[in-house]
């Protein structure tokens, strides 16, 4: 399979390499620019404007942040591709530059030029020139260093040969010569098991060569001009050639013969970059840039979790290793494990696909349309064949089924032949191992019993991974945004297919029920237990368990799920470059919770003695997720938590002692007044108004105190809560609670701090007339900054008592309301009180005083009673 990554229009493009770590491919244009394309985005990370000649070849020098090219004004640039900063310009060859190459770990270049030369230049010595070499008779294309001896290197020119030189020697060791025209491109073979060179020339050929023996192995035929790049895979058995018939070819590295022609539209192509520790090839072209996937880039790997023997392919290798103990030294969560690994052997197809059958004594490799099952320890050969695609049972030792065409699905017993599936579908496109053999359709996947190949459903999803259970209970339809939990009925499945009752075209009715649809795109997944690990499409380690996902940690990169192993409480995980890490999850948190989610309370109390407090607050939450708060509340070890937990269950009196557990220089905290104000509405619901109060005070909440000291008649919180609201600037409640407790001078003197002089001098003209003249002289000296006239026309009683009638009247009731402003009079009293609250004060003391001069002295009940309504 081959997909495109990318896709990126340009001018002619005469040289592409691919990044070793980030996902950047950098072309060299024909039109003097270099440019960095990012293969996961698609756009361009960085352009360089290096000269106004075409640039024939640019390199990255990885480790010291660098890009390095040849040009054909004969000069080579060096910049920096973080700060896009020169380094370097120098004039290195008499013509054009065709190629540069990079010493994989030593700080040296190597270049080639139509000057028939090969120079070498070593930036620790600010790029001096250490070497020249001669020899070729024409141009010289292409240099490429040995893999296998870093002091040797190769160089193809348009004199027909290919040379092998030293860098410490100005004259060739040896040429191989049988092109019938111009070399223009080689390649090393990466692995350390053939001494092999790849060359590709204008005769239109592709060459193999052994360059022990100096013999062409084989000739590579079928493009029609001239072959201008090629390399050998260095992680698949392919050869890759592109030439100027604008085709790309791939044929296999171990039989030579052709696999598949690319050809994208895009004119001529020029070169072609590998990835190393990926399956990603760059290709570059008259017209632009592309990124190819061959194939997929998870690791050909398998884990036995009941033995922890992990076994991977490198290459046709097969090897085996243990992560029994491997992060017992103190390795910490997600770096990586180091593992020795022993080689077992290599096998007779490229692996494409490995695993180990159900109890870990036999693994499969399947490449190239076959299978090989081998013993796991040995790697001695039980059985062969032909497939597609092969899975194992979970049920026998022996027990597998293969895929050998869109219509043959074959069962195997003990290694051999059982029956063959009589498929309802047109087409199977891919099987699933587990309790029941999957056969995946174009939008279906069906499932059969292994024992007799009986047709059990047809769900109608089509899931890229079936994982089962290992009770067999569940199953796991892993889809592209989606996964389905599954429940499977095995006992109504058995009894159905027992009586005939299953339906031709969709199975038995009943045989799955739907437990949860949860939105995750699964990459790779694992049930322990109940609980279902995965990792998902956005690199983060999470499971499922009764219908919640939590998630474990977030992952770096792309990672790929080996498996858990129970013996070391751990998952393991590995990435494309084959780097093992592991994340701890403790198998008792999985028992405990898979307990919980079936409702056997009695087995969860029995672990949870087992787990570590470090987990209780984690297993709190989980417990909440399933609607049981009292046994969270009871587990909890985080305060928050337990705050919380609390006010859902309403236990007023357990979250107020949490809160007076908060350490003293946290209570201020914005936080711990929003937890007091949620435990004062939950007190006021309850009608605790003393609780109220007190959350009221601990979370500085003066609208809910004014509010509760005025329903309760609580005179002496109102004054201090006045007291309180003055000082912390709540002038607004200050003067409220002022006001209620008959503290008229005070409210007086709050609009004048407040700068609201023409309201206090009203306040005072209505309840405090000895203060009129002292709060007027204020707000004259503040009109005067706007308006002296307007100022000057304010009438003060003091000058002018004509203007303020029966002044000297309201003096006398103002110091008869100071006298009585404290007598309470009780809310019960309101009924006969609220007649007396539109008396006319004045009017009632001007009588008393009439009555008073007519005859003797005598209370005056009436105007005592009005000033007390009034307080």
């Amino acid at each position: 399979e081959v997909k495109k990554c990318l896709s990126a229009r340009s001018d002619r493009v005469k040289s592409v390499e691919v990044h070793p770590t980030e996902p950047w491919v950098l072309a060299a244009l024909y039109t003097g620019h270099a440019v960095v394309w990012d293969f996961n985005t698609g756009a361009s990370a960085k352009s360089f404007e290096l000269c106004p000649q075409p640039v024939r070849t640019a390199k990255w020098i990885a480790r010291k942040q660098w890009i390095v090219a040849g040009s054909d004004d004969m000069r080579m640039r060096v910049y920096n591709y973080n700060t896009m900063e020169k380094v370097k310009d120098w004039e290195a060859h008499l013509d054009y530059i065709r190629h540069v190459e990079v010493h994989p770990n030593r700080s040296l270049i190597l270049s080639s030029s139509d000057d028939m030369t090969i120079k070498l230049w070593d930036w620790d010595r600010d790029f001096e020139c250490t070497q020249v070499f001669e020899g070729h008779a024409h141009y010289v294309m292409q240099i490429k260093i040995n893999p296998r001896d870093t002091n040797t290197f190769a160089s193809a020119s348009l004199d027909r040969t290919i040379k092998v030189w030293a860098l410490t020697g100005a004259l060739p060791h040896f040429s191989l010569e049988g092109h019938e025209k111009g070399v223009n491109c080689l390649d090393y073979y990466p692995g350390g098991d053939r001494p092999y060179l790849l060359s590709g020339a204008d005769d239109r050929t592709v060459r193999i060569w052994d360059y022990q023996t100096k013999a062409c192995l084989q000739t590579l035929e079928g493009h029609t001009h001239n072959v201008a790049a090629v390399c050998f895979h260095p992680r698949l058995p392919l050869i890759l050639s592109a030439s100027e018939d604008g085709t790309v070819r791939l044929w296999h590295s171990k039989t030579y013969r052709p696999e598949t022609t690319l050809n994208y539209g895009l004119e001529r192509a020029w070169s072609i970059s590998p990835t190393r520790d990926a399956n990603k090839v760059a290709v570059g072209y008259d017209e632009g840039t592309v990124v190819l996937m061959l194939g997929h880039e998870k690791p050909i790997a398998s884990l036995d979790t009941h033995t922890a023997k992990l076994v991977w392919a490198q290459g046709f290798d097969i090897q085996t290793m243990s992560v029994r103990g491997a992060a017992s030294d103190g390795t910490p969560d997600g770096e990586r494990v180091h593992l020795t690994p022993r080689d077992l052997g290599a096998c007779e197809v490229f692996p494409q696909h490995l695993v180990h059958n159900r109890n870990g004594q036999f693994i499969v490799v399947c490449g190239d349309g076959e299978y090989n099952i081998y013993t796991s320890q040995a790697l001695r050969n039980k059985a062969f064949g032909s497939a597609l695609d092969f899975v194992w049972s979970s049920l026998g030792t022996g027990d597998y089924a293969t895929r050998e065409s869109g219509a043959r699905v074959k069962t195997f017993k003990n290694f051999k032949e059982h029956r063959q599936l009589a498929l309802p579908i047109s087409s199977a496109q891919g099987l699933f191992g587990g309790v029941c053999l999957g056969v995946r359709g174009e939008d279906c996947v069906l499932f059969f019993d292994w024992d007799e190949g009986e047709f059990v459903r047809k769900i109608d999803v089509a899931p890229s991974g079936v994982y089962w259970s290992e009770s067999g209970e569940y199953v796991a339809l892993a889809c592209q945004d989606s996964v389905f939990v599954l429940r499977y009925e095995r006992e109504a499945v058995a009894q159905a297919l027992a009586a005939g009752a299953s339906d031709a075209g969709d199975g038995v009715e009943g045989a799955f029920s739907l437990v949860h649809e949860v939105p995750e795109s699964v990459g790779t997944g694992q049930w322990v237990g109940d609980c279902f690990l995965f990792t998902n499409g956005t690199n983060r380690l999470q499971y499922y368990v009764g219908g919640e996902v939590m998630t474990l940690c977030h992952l770096d990169r792309t990672m790929y799920l080996l498996g858990y192993v129970p013996r070391e409480e751990r998952v393991f995980l590995i990435d494309k470059a084959y780097n093992v890490v592991s994340h701890r999850v403790l198998q008792s948190v999985l028992n405990y919770q898979t307990a919980v989610v079936r409702q056997d309370f009695e087995a969860a109390n029995a672990i949870i003695a087992t787990i570590p407090e470090s987990e209780y607050a984690a297993i709190a939450r989980f417990l909440e997720s399933q609607g049981f708060k009292e046994e969270a509340l009871a587990v909890s070890t985080d305060p928050d938590h337990k705050f919380d937990l609390a006010m859902d269950l309403k236990r007023a009196e357990q979250a107020h002692a949490l809160l007076l557990e908060v350490p003293e220089g946290e209570r201020e905290t914005t936080e711990a007044q929003t937890k007091w104000r949620r435990l004062g509405d939950l007190a006021l619901a309850r009608g605790d108004l003393a609780l109220a109060k007190e959350c009221a005070v601990a979370s500085d909440d003066l609208s809910g105190l004014l509010l509760l000291y005025s329903a309760s008649g609580d005179r002496a919180g109102m004054r201090d809560l006045a007291a309180r609201a003055r000082k912390s600037g709540r002038a607004n409640v200050a003067f409220v609670a002022a006001f209620l407790t008959g503290r008229v001078e005070e409210c007086v003197d709050l609009l004048a701090e407040t700068q609201r002089l023409p309201e206090a001098a009203f306040m005072a003209r209505t309840y405090m007339p000895s203060r009129v003249s002292d709060v007027l002289q204020l707000w004259k000296d503040d009109l005067r900054g706007v308006n002296a006239r307007a100022a000057e026309a304010l009438a003060d009683p003091a000058e002018y008592p004509n203007l303020f009638p029966d002044l000297d009247w309201a003096l006398k009731v103002e110091q008869l309301f100071m006298q009585r402003r404290d007598v309470h009079t009780p809310a019960a009293e309101f009924p006969q009180a609220r007649a007396e609250l539109h008396m006319d004060l004045i009017e009632i003391v001007k009588n008393q005083a009439a009555a008073a001069a007519a005859q003797p002295p005598a209370p005056a009940p009436a105007a005592a009673a009005a000033a007390e309504a009034a307080s």
